[in-house]
């Protein structure tokens, strides 16, 4: 059985991480690299200055962000990042699958909304039934 190598637009995952940003930006789509381009600078640098560290291992705290804009970038691959889903931060574990796509494309905003059995006067026989029981 052959296991097939992971490759992003054929570079594989360690040539991926030896580039540069500016390197990865050529490999990825044009919204994406225009993202990185505007908001790489002022946005994300906070944000990219702690994975570093977490990779390094100086830095024992959970990552957390809400830059729910930021794309997934190679050298995030095997961190855990807490990403914001409007009320609570939602962990994710960056694979290499991952790699090029938005971190808000990771989390689901909306939860499943679970409605119990229906209440009195909600149908027309237990209005009938609740004025029996007057």
């Amino acid at each position: 059985m052959v296991i097939k190598q992971f490759s992003y637009r054929g570079k594989t995952l360690e040539e991926l991480q030896k580039m540069d940003v500016k390197e990865f930006m050529q490999c990825v789509t044009s919204r994406k690299r225009r993202t990185l381009k505007r908001n790489i600078v002022e946005q994300y640098k906070p944000l990219i200055e702690k994975i570093r560290k977490a990779k390094a291992g100086l830095r024992k705290k959970p990552i957390k962000t809400h830059a729910r804009e930021m794309v997934v970038l190679p050298e995030m691959v095997g961190l855990t990042i807490h990403v914001h889903a409007g009320k609570a931060f939602v962990p994710i574990i960056i694979t290499e699958e991952m790699i090029g796509l938005f971190l808000g494309e990771l989390t689901m905003t909306r939860s499943r909304v679970e409605h119990s059995a229906p209440g009195i006067g909600a149908t027309k026989s237990s209005t009938a039934a609740a004025t029996k029981a007057k």
